[in-house]
């Protein structure tokens, strides 16, 4: 076969082949893996950034609170506004009910009973 880059597609699409109708099989995959990469995408970027995180304990950390920040905006929440509430309450909040307090959870909560809980819903301070 030709080395054009239309043979090289080609190619690369029949080998393949099996894996690109794999979404077909299960509704609930995506054609692409752009969400992914979007994803990653904060990881790629600040990789160089960590290397000055200090300590091994300031890039647990950091890592802690990227994963916390990603959270909030997966599901539809300011990370600003969500840790701003949490932290001024957390000293007062009951212990037997910290589960409110992670990120869908307080969503849902600050939401209300009417206002349904798609993941669009703001939720300032």
């Amino acid at each position: 076969m030709p080395k054009s880059p239309m043979a090289e597609a080609i190619g690369y699409a029949l080998n393949h082949w099996k894996a690109l109708e794999r979404y077909l099989e299960a509704g609930f995959l995506e054609i692409d893996n752009g969400a992914s990469e979007r994803g990653l995408r904060p990881v790629a970027v600040g990789r160089n950034n960590w290397l000055f995180v200090g300590s091994e304990a300031g890039g647990k950390t950091a890592a802690i609170l990227m994963s916390l920040c990603a959270t909030c905006k997966r599901v539809g929440i300011d990370p600003l506004a969500y840790l701003r509430d949490v932290l001024e309450r957390i000293s007062t909040h009951p212990a037997s009910r910290i589960a409110e307090l992670v990120p869908d959870q307080w969503r849902k909560i600050r939401a209300g009973p009417d206002q349904g809980e798609s993941p669009s819903t703001s939720a300032g301070p």
